[in-house]
């Protein structure tokens, strides 16, 4: 099974609140499920997209999920979802690269950011997601905040995003998996548009 049959496969077991099909409709009329997940940092490549959305999914369930307190719906929308923000915010590009063996100048292809709607990185995917189906406050808090300190809404200082963790233990589960599928999960995966 590849990435986007898996990601549907979640999406349609556990997600079946309100606009969930027309969300999930749209995802299919952008390039979500081909798209990279970054531009050379993890996924860089065609379908990263979708690969670390299903990683961020596996590494919360085996290492977060708490049948007593969780609820797997808001498992999967926070995890499937939380990165839909870079649905058409990537564009394919063209650069020259020395070839070392050769010693030729080549083109390669690399990713640049076009993003049309800039509105912030966890925001716009709470608002994009809410253009179809209601959040609960635990979800759109854990999507807003998932990126902890790397939001540019933090680098000045902030304590909102302590108090959303203290009050929110979703948003922590999705930070720390997305840290994880990133940085230890994904190594090595981005390999093909990394130069």
């Amino acid at each position: 099974m590849g990435f986007r049959e898996e990601f549907e496969d979640i999406y349609h077991r556990n997600i079946t609140r309100a606009g969930s099909t027309e969300l999930l409709a749209w995802l299919s009329g952008t390039d979500f499920f081909v798209a990279p997940a970054s531009t050379k940092f993890h996924c860089a490549c065609l379908g990263g997209l979708v690969q670390h959305s299903v990683s961020v999914y596996h590494v919360m369930r085996e290492k977060h999920f708490d049948p007593s307190e969780d609820n797997e719906e808001s498992f999967a929308i926070c995890a499937l979802l939380h990165d839909i923000c870079k649905a058409q915010f990537y564009k394919k590009s063209m650069r020259n690269y020395k070839n070392e063996e050769t010693g030729q100048w080549e083109k390669r292809p690399y990713y640049t950011i076009d993003d049309a709607f800039p509105y912030g990185h966890g925001e716009k995917s709470v608002f994009l997601i809410e253009r179809f189906m209601r959040l609960k406050t635990s979800e759109a808090v854990a999507i807003r905040w998932h990126m902890g300190g790397f939001d540019d809404a933090v680098k000045g200082g902030s304590f909102t995003i302590s108090q959303a963790y203290e009050k929110y233990p979703l948003a922590v589960k999705l930070h720390l998996s997305d840290l994880e599928s990133t940085y230890l999960r994904e190594k090595g995966t981005s390999a093909v548009h990394r130069r």
